[in-house]
């Protein structure tokens, strides 16, 4: 039986909106620190006080002036926030409505966690207080397009790091989006740098100039990750793993996450089990 939560988007009340707010002090009446997945994006703006949230299998703290985005599918725990105030913002991926924004939260990872630099804040919590005030309107209200603009502004604010670097490579782009599409059934860079008709060091240049990482290595990653959340949360044995994945066989599948990580997938998947960290 699986640990995890799966979370839909269903907003509160009677509203069909995309996009939904709420405090951390409602968070934490929701909260039974267990492990959740969404269908949906949770931007988390942080006033005061001390936490952690751990998004697949990394621990983040959360501190005064922070801000956490968690994207569709990461696997996540809320962890000490009875001292944390701020908002949360509830989306679905197509609420941004400017061209920068969408492409924004169509990143498959989006940084986790970061600090708002001092001389951002105001415009940040302008933003913020806005959209908390719109998504408070009754419903049926006639400006029904304001949450997701204003949802925009604020993670136009936000400005994610690394976010403008990715968005600037359009290589990258196609490269990322082939992959969430197709890693499951191919592990080869040379797969991708042939599907997208380019030069396999092209490939591999534009991906390192984005990411810091070789295409092969982001490839890596990539299937590494998706098999962690198959055995800490789906309970999935490695022959399964292998399965999914697109591995030839458990033996295959066992060698590849010991060169990733260091660890058999059976011992990993005990101590995850254990309640000791990864």
């Amino acid at each position: 039986m699986s640990l995890i939560r799966q979370m839909t988007y269903q907003p509160a009340g009677h509203s069909a909106g995309s996009v939904e707010t709420m405090t951390f002090a409602r968070l934490r009446e929701l909260n039974d620190g267990g492990t959740q997945r969404a269908d949906f994006h949770v931007l988390a703006v942080v006033d005061a006080g001390s936490g952690s949230v751990t998004v697949d299998f990394r621990r983040h703290p959360l501190r005064a002036r922070s801000a956490v985005w968690i994207p569709p599918g990461a696997v996540h725990r809320w962890d000490d926030i009875s001292d944390v105030t701020g908002d949360l913002v509830l989306f679905v991926p197509t609420a941004p409505v400017t061209h920068a924004t969408r492409e924004l939260v169509a990143l498959p990872d989006p940084a986790a966690h970061w600090s708002v630099p001092g001389a951002d804040w105001p415009f940040v919590d302008t933003a913020r207080r806005h959209l908390l005030l719109e998504t408070s309107a009754p419903p049926g209200d006639a400006a029904g397009e304001l949450p997701e603009i204003l949802l925009s502004a604020l993670l136009a604010r936000l400005n994610p790091p690394h976010a403008a670097t990715r968005l600037t490579h359009p290589v990258f782009r196609l490269f990322r989006s082939s992959v969430e599409a197709h890693f499951r059934q191919h592990h080869d860079a040379g797969y991708y740098a042939h599907t997208l008709g380019y030069a396999p060091r092209t490939l591999s240049r534009a991906v390192q100039q984005a990411t810091g990482r070789t295409a092969k290595a982001y490839i890596v990653e990539r299937i590494t990750l998706e098999a962690k959340r198959l055995l800490a949360h789906d309970r999935l044995t490695a022959a399964r793993c292998a399965d999914v994945l697109g591995f030839s066989d458990a033996s295959n599948f066992s060698v590849f996450f010991h060169n990733a990580t260091g660890q058999r997938p059976g011992a990993w998947q005990a101590a995850v089990n254990a309640g000791r960290p990864r």
